[in-house]
């Protein structure tokens, strides 16, 4: 198979790049990026792109299966508007140029909350990135709705201070549904997804994820 991916610079997309380079199904890797990886592999075909600009790339999203895991925070993205269109714009670009290249398989991960009418901005925008994928009529679709998630060196202060307390908690027995996830496993989950031969909609939450991941080795 031929993977596509957008946000292949973030904690999850490292992960999923390197589990796709290392999976014999997969014998070309081809990442959408603003600049250059510092990954060398003979599969892996590096596409340095605007996102502001996809009618110049579109005609690259060419393959089998698309992963999506571009994401940014409201902090790093500087207002709402610029968070708006990483977590929307570009990944609705790329799923748009996927389908327009009849790209089959669309993987997006989104967020445990997802909802296009919710009052809470990150979620609502998450809820409406998720239904604008599925308006665009992929042959599959499999939506990840992930919780916290564990990043290897994370220097987010809060995430890696919530994900001590959940685990804390976890040994204890409680809130064993919101175990934070380690990107690891999550990419591990979305290169089970595309091996699954089927069609239509589907969404993987929080600790489903997990065994998701497991049961279809």
């Amino acid at each position: 198979m031929i993977a596509l991916i957008i946000g292949a610079t973030g904690a999850t997309g490292k992960d999923l790049v390197a589990q796709l380079l290392a999976d014999d199904t997969f014998k070309e890797v081809h990442v959408f990026v603003r600049k250059p990886l510092k990954t060398d592999h003979s599969q892996l075909k590096v596409h340095i792109v605007d996102f502001e600009k996809p009618e110049e790339w579109k005609d690259l999203v060419n393959g089998d299966v698309a992963f999506s895991c571009l994401g940014t925070t409201l902090k790093a993205a500087g207002s709402k508007e610029a968070q708006k269109k990483v977590d929307v714009d570009y990944q609705y670009n790329f799923a748009k140029s996927a389908k327009e290249n009849n790209v089959e398989d669309f993987i997006l991960v989104s967020a445990y909350g997802a909802n296009a009418n919710s009052n809470v901005f990150y979620s609502r925008i998450k809820g409406q990135l998720e239904r604008k994928i599925k308006e665009l009529h992929f042959n599959k679709v499999t939506i990840f709705q992930p919780g916290m998630l564990e990043r290897k060196h994370s220097n987010r202060f809060g995430e890696v201070v919530g994900a001590k307390v959940i685990h804390f908690l976890n040994s204890f027995g409680l809130l064993k549904s919101q175990k934070p996830l380690p990107t690891s496993v999550l990419a591990h989950a979305m290169i089970n997804a595309a091996k699954i031969k089927s069609n239509g909609y589907s969404k993987i939450k929080l600790g489903s994820i997990f065994s998701f991941a497991q049961k279809h080795n």
